[in-house]
């Protein structure tokens, strides 16, 4: 079976809070692995577990200096993610503009018939 594509990563990825939230915490800046399990009530291996899926979506990097390890946002990888929601968005409006429209159109000749109808 083949890998997903980037786009299935990143929305698998976005689809649990806790890696929401990780990456809410990494918009205002990189931060340590610490850092980032300090506010959640789960093990040091499930937080990893969670930067993985992020890594691999390519959501995150990670930065070694020296002993440091850091987390950083991946700001760019959204870009995907975002460019299909806008596409679908636009595609949607588009489409209940049409209905928008059509309906307006049902409504005034549904007013003209009943006039017709009382005239006669």
């Amino acid at each position: 079976m083949a890998d997903p594509d980037p786009l299935s990563l990143a929305f698998a990825a976005l689809a649990d809070r806790t890696r929401r939230q990780i990456l809410e915490r990494l918009a205002h800046g990189p931060a340590s692995v610490g850092d980032l399990a300090a506010p959640f009530d789960m093990s040091a291996p499930a937080v990893s577990r969670h930067l993985k899926v992020l890594e691999r979506a390519r959501l995150i990097s990670r930065t070694t200096n020296g002993q440091w390890r850091t987390i950083a946002l991946r700001a760019e990888a959204l870009d995907e993610a975002t460019a299909w929601i806008d596409t679908q968005r636009r595609d949607w409006d588009r489409r209940f503009d049409a209905l928008d429209s059509h309906l307006e159109t049902m409504k005034t000749t549904t007013r003209r018939t009943g006039d017709q109808e009382q005239d006669s």
